[in-house]
């Protein structure tokens, strides 16, 4: 018999590209040490730079034999302040400072400053709080007279050009679609992005929106909400009508912990996370993950346990930023990441899971898919679940139940082969079944399994399937099949 594999990592990476990816070699090494998406930042770059980086993915993945799926991630309405005669000033406590949306663009000083949004003066009133810079400067509003916010300094510091606005507590009434976020989904559709992330959506109609917006030409791109606003997450009825419009969510906790405060943020962190999976949708936990290895080859003992404590949640992925993009060790970060997930993975927590235990299922796909992972968690010997897929949702509702076992998604679709790998514990793998007869279906599925050192000799492979091939919803079966010694 041959040795056991090697233990593979569930918890998926999600990579942003950007300056520091493009360093010769850089984004090659990336990849190698376990990217699984890469995010394109909308926020910054050309159309030519996304599509240049996303190329180079494609190119890199299929030498690799890897499928790597790209996330388009839109700006959205990022409120900022305008910008400053001198570039920046400094904000004492307890002095007064105007917020004036008809004031010059150019014209800040240490009184008083614009904002690119014209409706801010609309949207606050005497009593709210305003945080600047993400939450470093705070602002007290004491009164609105016409276009003039004024406002009391209750934390000062340095404020330069650009810095973002929020409102504690939400509120703002900014469309989470702007006219800059309609032409780059354009460009994210020509350029073939698997998934697109939506920016500060509020409710789950700016997410049919956007799914509206994609309509045909984009049908097979997954929409991800990013769940940034407070009234996104201020009861369960919108966030499930918000994960419930979308294909995976994104527990985005810069501009979230800013609205609605660091001290409930852990706690609605853990509440999305379960609420996404029991919907079978992904999720993904971001912001500052890793942040000081921006600058340092090493991540603090903070930054391990915070990755840790979101693989243990079972987010299905963990992302990077800055730290990819624009840091000084993206390749070193990336292996960090990678080492942090699997160690946390080996506690047991991470591989036992009492998902819909005792709840009925009305679809058979479903049913058969969750019945594996049911089956291979208490039957010893299994080394893999396997399950042909057309388009990847049986390995994804599958995947909502922990397990110490892969979770093995064989399709023809190189569309379906990335959307799979955003889902924990799901390896993706190229199976052509055009050329083969229903009668070597199963044994050609176990080849592929074993050729992948996934499982050897004596092991047992559970395989779910449908009768008919490629055909959406169509799995109906359970096989429980054995390694034999033509396998090896």
């Amino acid at each position: 018999m041959s040795d056991r594999p090697t233990p593979l990592r569930r918890t998926k990476i999600v990579a942003t590209l950007g300056p520091a990816s493009d360093r010769e070699g850089v984004l090659e090494q990336m990849i190698a040490a376990g990217v699984d998406v890469v995010r394109l930042n909308f926020s910054h770059g050309s159309a030519d730079d996304h599509r240049r980086r996303l190329s180079a993915v494609r190119e890199i993945a299929a030498r690799q034999g890897r499928s790597v799926a790209a996330l388009g991630d839109l700006q959205g309405p990022k409120i900022r302040i305008a910008r400053f005669t001198e570039g920046k000033v400094v904000l004492e406590e307890g002095a007064p400072f105007v917020i004036d949306v008809a004031l010059d663009g150019q014209a800040g000083d240490a009184s008083r400053v614009g904002c690119d949004y014209r409706e801010l003066a609309d949207d606050v009133s005497a009593g709210d709080r305003l945080l600047l810079d993400d939450g470093r400067l705070v602002l007290d509003v004491s009164r609105v007279d016409g276009s003039a916010i004024h406002t009391t300094v209750v934390v000062g510091g340095e404020l330069s050009n650009n810095k973002g606005i929020n409102k504690q507590g939400g509120g703002l009434s900014a469309p989470a679609l702007t006219d800059k976020d309609k032409a780059d989904l354009e460009t994210a559709m020509a350029i073939g992005v698997d998934y697109l992330a939506v920016s500060f959506p509020r409710s789950a109609a700016d997410m049919q929106e956007a799914r509206a917006l994609l309509g045909e030409a984009g049908r097979e791109i997954g929409l991800v909400a990013k769940l940034e606003r407070a009234e996104a997450v201020a009861d369960d009825e919108t966030l499930d009508g918000i994960i419930e419009a979308s294909e995976a969510v994104m527990v985005a906790r810069g501009d979230l912990g800013v609205e609605i405060g660091d001290e409930a943020l852990i706690g609605t962190q853990k509440r999305i996370i379960k609420h996404a999976r029991s919907h079978n949708r992904a999720v993904i936990t971001a912001t500052q993950m890793m942040e000081s290895m921006i600058e340092s080859p090493l991540p603090t003992r903070a930054e391990v346990f915070d990755v840790a404590n979101a693989v243990l949640d079972a987010t299905d992925a963990v992302m990077l930023s800055a730290e990819t993009a624009a840091g000084d060790f993206p390749v070193e970060t990336v292996e960090a990441m990678a080492r942090v997930c699997l160690g946390a993975e080996r506690e047991r927590i991470a591989q036992s899971s009492g998902h819909r235990i005792h709840e009925g299922f009305s679809k058979i796909d479903e049913t058969i898919a969750l019945s594996a992972m049911y089956a291979a968690n208490h039957l010893s010997g299994v080394a893999a679940i396997a399950c042909m897929t057309s388009t990847g949702y049986t390995p994804l509702i599958a995947s909502r139940i922990r397990s110490g076992l892969p979770i093995v998604g064989l399709a023809h679709s190189p569309v379906a082969q990335r959307r799979m790998a955003l889902y924990r514990g799901v390896i993706s793998l190229p199976f052509d079944t055009s050329e083969m007869s229903a009668d070597e279906l199963n044994d050609q599925a176990l080849a592929r399994v074993v050729a992948q050192g996934i499982a050897v000799q004596g092991d047992h492979v559970i395989l779910t399937r449908g009768d008919h091939m490629n055909a959406h919803g169509g799995t109906n079966t359970l096989r429980i099949l054995e390694v034999e010694a033509q396998h090896e």
